[in-house]
């Protein structure tokens, strides 16, 4: 969220966003009783909230390994240009890659930095040799297998 988006959230919207960070199945009923407001009311602003785009979705968090997707891997790719082109080629095609999580553009070593999960390690050795070096610009890819989660989906610290 902007500074400036911020500085228009109430109390009321803060105690709704952070409610609903914690239980995004709480009925408006429930919510506007936690939060201390009409039902009402705590619709109207839900509402406002989903519109200006704070709240951008509500979904389930699934236990990856329920769905044999147990293994997580996070992976560190370079480039081999630095120009906007390769960046937004490399993008529009990650976008397409199911198996990514989640891909960000860092500093430091890599370029990008992307979350990955799949069934095990052959699942990804077969990945990375069909998909990943096969990506537009990709010089290098650094591989980390996730021994252990500690923390990770966690609530925005607001």
């Amino acid at each position: 969220m902007e500074d400036s988006f911020t500085a228009a959230l109430d109390r009321t919207d803060i105690r709704i966003l952070r409610a609903l960070q914690e239980d995004g199945r709480l009925t408006n009923a429930e919510l506007a009783l936690r939060v201390n407001v009409s039902p009402a009311t705590c619709h109207r602003r839900t509402q406002r909230l989903f519109e200006e785009g704070c709240i951008t979705s509500v979904r389930a968090e699934i236990a990856p390994a329920v769905v044999g997707l147990g293994a997580l891997v996070m992976v560190g790719v370079v480039l081999d240009r630095s120009t906007p082109e390769s960046f937004g080629a490399f993008e529009e095609a990650i976008l397409k890659m199911k198996e990514v999580l989640d891909c960000n553009l860092v500093a430091g070593d890599f370029d990008y930095l992307l979350k990955i999960r799949v069934r095990d390690m052959a699942d990804f050795n077969k990945l990375h040799g069909q998909k990943l070096i096969a990506l537009p610009g990709v010089r290098q890819t650094r591989t980390f297998f996730v021994m252990k989660e500690v923390k990770g989906n966690a609530s925005l610290p607001f």
